[in-house]
């Protein structure tokens, strides 16, 4: 028996419990995790809630990433007693996921826990920290240096925001952060961030081109708010994008690609190639302060997951919420 978080469908509705599950209800897979910490991301919060068709089929597990301990394995990549990683690879959505005592998932979808870090750590780090250094990665693969000029970065307050603000500024890139909530720039101030900006300022409508302001940018937002942020690029910049919690329309022209060699480059964990994630995690290991752990973090419990989820889905949310199975 283990217990998990369950999610079932009544009506059009989405119902969650905690539930004392047998080992049988287990999905097939080659290797049995023994979870210790999950974590609660904006799409775990869609999923809990319903708000978002993130559920393909249900009875669902939520949690799309978890770290802990192997218990079983039929691969010889991996033993019992090896400490691994997953984010992505639709695990949560339709494949159970991490919000359970257990896990059994496939080999090809797991990472092995980095030295210097353990199940807590690498939850705190979760989806949205690696996210946020495969966009450091993207910036740094367009040619986008220190040197170069201030780095935006949207969002500023959440998961992959707050996690991208201590990387860049580890690396010593001069960081703005956008944030709409005022109390946590104390918190952003602390991870590196040189100034923040109100969200507000960048929620009026883009002209095709405004004056050039950022080096490069991260964006978690989309919609009308990349659309500003595109206008603003100075010549030859780039920007990750990664996020869509504003919405995922881009209205704006071509004007900043053709006129501007803007590069706007996506940014995808969920299917990311194990030998990328492999490098980010081990890159994650050597850049995050201390702070980061410290400021940006909260811990809870299964059973408080579905008041967490309905605030991170309304932006009430600041930085990581890990699960302690």
């Amino acid at each position: 028996m283990f217990k998990a978080l369950l999610l079932e469908q009544e009506g059009k509705a989405t119902v969650s419990s905690v539930r004392e599950l047998d080992d049988r209800r287990l999905p097939k897979g080659e290797v049995t995790v023994a979870v210790e910490y999950s974590s609660l991301n904006y799409k775990d919060g869609l999923a809990i809630t319903g708000k978002g068709k993130i559920i393909r089929n249900f009875p669902m597990v939520p949690g799309i990433d978890f770290a802990g301990t192997v218990i079983d394995s039929d691969n010889p990549e991996f033993s019992e007693g090896d400490k691994v990683i997953l984010t992505g690879w639709g695990v949560g959505e339709n494949h159970w996921g991490g919000m359970a005592e257990k896990a059994r998932v496939n080999a090809s979808q797991l990472v092995k826990m980095p030295k210097g870090l353990n199940s807590q750590k690498a939850m705190m780090i979760g989806t949205a920290g690696l996210t946020a250094m495969l966009c450091v990665m993207a910036l740094e693969h367009s040619g986008v240096t220190p040197e170069k000029g201030e780095i935006l970065v949207t969002g500023a307050s959440g998961g992959v925001g707050s996690a991208s603000v201590a990387l860049l500024a580890k690396l010593d890139y001069d960081v703005v952060a956008v944030s709409g909530r005022p109390e946590n720039s104390g918190m952003l101030v602390n991870l590196g961030a040189k100034l923040i900006l109100p969200r507000s300022r960048f929620e009026e409508p883009a002209r095709p081109l405004d004056k050039q302001m950022w080096a490069g940018a991260i964006d978690t937002v989309g919609s009308k708010l990349l659309a500003k942020v595109l206008s603003e690029m100075n010549y030859g910049g780039a920007v990750a994008a990664c996020g869509l919690a504003g919405g995922f329309d881009l209205p704006t022209t071509v004007m900043p690609f053709i006129l501007r060699g803007v590069n706007l480059q996506g940014v995808d964990s969920v299917m990311c190639p194990t030998e990328k994630r492999t490098q980010a995690w081990e890159r994650l290991v050597k850049l995050l302060p201390e702070d980061f752990y410290n400021s940006a973090c909260q811990e809870v419990t299964l059973e408080e997951i579905a008041e967490y989820a309905e605030a991170i889905t309304v932006g009430q949310v600041t930085g990581r919420v890990i699960v302690k199975i």
